[in-house]
This record gives structure tokens, C-alpha cells and sequence, in this order.
């Protein structure tokens, strides 16, 4: 049997969240979770999941990411258990059945989309019963602190006040702290049962900072509340309610 290894990018809490939803997963009689990733990009996550025995949708437009994804998967001998749907994830509920996905994971995809309640509709819809729904977006708190930080205070002071946390110039959309994250993912008929951080500090740290030194606080103080808040991205963790 596949072990429930991801070894996907991102903070050690965010794969330690994933693999424990894998194994909850198998603990219900689950021998392959079917795992849709909703704006899954060039497989930073679909190639690990696959690779730790799941059955995976990726949800995906951009031509030259699925090419990417698609080499990565060959290369790892896990193409046959990976669904590429070259589509926006607006069309999710079109080609994923109600109900059928044990983990649905959209990282870094609200912040981008049109219509985030929209998605995470459709993420609600696509989740079974027992499954969860795994967002991960950018944190405004973070945008203000670091630009605050750097000098930068008309543009910290626009993040701060601004409906949407984003300035001119801004490759996403929108930024989200907390209880916004929160608010969204329970109108939207979710339970948040677990919410952390990631890239607490990584983003700022100096560059000689020891790599596994920075692993082990970064999985400690994704827990912290207070150093939660103020990491790069929040990481959530829901379930319908």
C-alpha cells in the first residue's frame, strides 16, 4: 500500500493537515481518496497525492501548466491515477459529480477568481460527507505588516483600509485575514475545523537561517494564533456543516 506521504511544496503543517486527511480517509474504508485540485497548476500537489496511491482531478486552464503536469506525472509513473480538466473552476460542478471527492483542495485560487463564493460553492458541492475542502490564500495582515515594515506606509495603509486588501499593481485580487476566511467558508456551508498558518516567516527570514531550524519553527507557529495571523498565507481546513 501507498503511504500517505505528500511531499508536495508549501509549510510542513499544510502537508501534515493533507496527510492526515488522507489517513482519515483510509480509516473510513477509502482504499484510493479521490483528490480534485481546483486550479492544481503544473502538480505541485496532484503529482504527490498521486504518487501516495490517490485517484486525482486536476482542474486547470493554463495550457503550459498542464503540459508541465503532465510531464511531471509521466516521469513519476503516476499518469494513469491523474485527470487533467483543462477548464476554469467555475466549471467544477460540470465535470466533478456532487458528493464524490474525499479531499478538494484550492490553493491559491481565491484570490485570483472572479467569483471566490462562486468556487467555494462548487468546493462545498464536490466534498463528500466525510471529506474535507483545503484552502489556502494570501494573508492581508501579512501585506500590511511586511509593506508597513519596509517603509512602504501609503500602500500598507491602502491594504489595511481597502475592501479587498489590494493595491495597484497587485497580481491577486483580493488578500483575506482570519475571520474573513472564516466568514466566507461558513457562508458557503462549511465548518472550518482547523485554521493555521503557513509561511509564517519564511518570507522575511535572512537567507542563512538554518533550513531545518526553520521547518520546525515554521510547524510550530503555525499553530500560534497571534503568529498565525501574521503569516505569509492562511491555511483552512473545512467540512460541510
Amino acid at each position: 500500500m501507498k503511504t500517505d506521504t505528500v511531499a508536495a511544496r508549501g509549510s510542513g503543517a499544510v502537508r501534515r493537515a493533507l496527510e492526515a486527511e488522507l489517513r482519515a480517509a483510509r480509516a473510513r474504508g477509502v482504499e484510493q481518496p479521490v483528490v480534485v485540485d481546483v486550479g492544481g497548476g503544473s502538480g505541485g500537489w496532484a503529482v504527490p497525492f498521486a504518487s501516495a496511491g490517490c485517484l486525482v482531478t486536476v482542474v486547470e486552464p493554463n495550457p503550459n501548466a498542464l503540459a508541465t503536469l503532465r510531464r511531471r506525472a509521466d516521469e513519476e509513473g503516476v499518469a494513469d491515477r491523474i485527470t487533467v480538466i483543462a477548464d476554469d473552476s467555475d466549471a467544477l460542478g460540470a465535470h466533478v459529480p456532487a458528493g464524490s471527492a474525499d479531499l478538494v483542495l484550492a490553493h491559491g485560487l481565491l484570490e485570483v477568481v472572479d467569483d471566490p463564493r462562486a468556487v467555494l460553492d462548487a468546493l462545498a458541492t464536490a466534498v463528500s460527507p466525510g471529506g474535507a475542502v483545503s484552502v489556502l490564500v494570501a494573508n492581508r495582515t501579512a501585506a500590511v505588516l511586511h509593506r508597513a515594515l519596509a517603509g512602504r506606509i501609503s500602500e500598507a495603509q491602502r491594504l489595511l483600509e481597502g475592501a479587498d486588501g489590494v493595491v495597484a499593481g497587485d497580481t491577486v485580487l483580493r488578500r483575506y485575514d482570519s475571520a474573513g476566511l472564516t466568514e466566507s467558508l461558513v457562508a458557503a456551508g462549511l465548518e472550518v475545523t482547523l485554521l493555521q498558518g503557513d509561511r509564517v516567516i519564511s518570507d522575511v527570514v535572512p537567507g542563512e537561517v538554518r533550513e531545518d531550524e526553520l521547518a520546525e519553527f515554521e510547524l510550530t507557529a503555525s499553530a500560534v494564533p497571534a503568529l498565525r495571523d501574521v503569516a505569509g498565507r492562511l491555511h483552512a481546513i473545512a467540512r460541510r456543516a
